[in-house]
């Protein structure tokens, strides 16, 4: 009998191709997290200069980030909308000047419209990571299709206006797997091969609904995908413990932890090192497991 701690909990796909390259998810990588927006929920994680986004690419690819996770449009709860020229002029010079100092970094674009993603994949991004799951921009998919670029698909109701009042489930997790595996079926129908899941923490979700996804995390590697988590530094967190964003480091470490051991092939966050540590452990912890099951 396998340990429960084996790495048979990491999806069925265990590989990613981005960037011309083969990423192995059998140990779980880290997306550093770095926002070209004034307006991001976590202060720390904006960054308004050209030189302040190298400089944080550089800290983040050094501390062990395999993706960079580029947004120009914050999608914190009742932010304002921006237009896409807008968004395109805040991401592309953003990734030209990561590729610039870094060529071999692997960029993502938080972006749920169409537009910016062509123009960031154009400008050397190799991922597209989309918070609404299509649903916010119809063109999303055949774009992805067309681009043949890594796709997050995650899932959220509404906007990031109007989520927080789209939080009425009548089956939490059912309707989350629903979404996912309908939109899923859709890209696959348009050819599009690389596919990450992302169960959508926060986002049109209350802290209990979070924490009710977390607790079946594991059930997300049905779709047969990566699964992300993007858990870091969340409200889920700093709320439960009565803190700010800027506190919640050792909380989102320990979610994080969690997600690992759920399945997480991916970590989403805004403290790259601390991430990285917990995967090792993790990794060891389970090996270590599994070895002595097999004895």
């Amino acid at each position: 009998m396998k340990s429960v701690f084996e790495n048979d909990f990491f999806s069925t796909n265990r590989t990613l191709h981005c960037g011309g390259r083969l990423i192995d998810l059998q140990t779980p990588r880290v997306m550093g997290i770095l926002n070209v927006t004034p307006d991001s929920f976590f202060e720390g994680s904006r960054y308004s200069s050209l030189d302040q986004v190298q400089a944080q690419a550089g800290h983040m690819l050094e501390a062990g980030a395999t993706f960079l996770d580029i947004g120009g449009y914050s999608t914190r709860p009742g932010a304002a909308d921006i237009t896409i020229a807008e968004e395109i002029q805040r991401v592309v010079p953003a990734i030209q000047a990561i590729l610039t100092a870094f060529p071999g970094a692997l960029i993502s674009v938080d972006t749920f419209r169409s537009e910016v993603a062509s123009e960031a994949v154009a400008a050397g991004a190799h991922l597209i990571n989309d918070v609404s799951g299509g649903t916010l921009d119809p063109a999303m998919f055949d774009t992805v299709a067309r681009l043949q670029v890594p796709y997050v698909l995650m899932h959220m109701r509404g906007t990031p206006q109007t989520m927080a009042t789209q939080t009425n489930y009548t089956d939490l997790l059912k309707e989350v797997l629903d979404f996912l595996h309908a939109a899923l079926h859709a890209l696959r129908q348009r050819g599009v091969k690389d596919i990450i899941i992302d169960p959508g923490f926060g986002f049109a979700k209350t802290p209990t609904q979070n924490f009710e996804l977390l607790q079946h995390f594991e059930h997300f590697r049905v779709l047969g995908c990566p699964v992300l988590a993007g858990l870091s530094r969340k409200s889920m967190i700093w709320r439960t413990l009565e803190q700010r964003p800027e506190d919640a480091l050792n909380g989102t470490t320990v979610l994080n932890t969690i997600a690992l051991m759920k399945g997480a092939g991916i970590l989403r966050v805004h403290d790259v090192r601390e991430a990285v540590e917990a995967v090792k452990l993790v990794m060891l912890t389970t090996r270590s497991s599994a070895q002595k099951s097999v004895v």
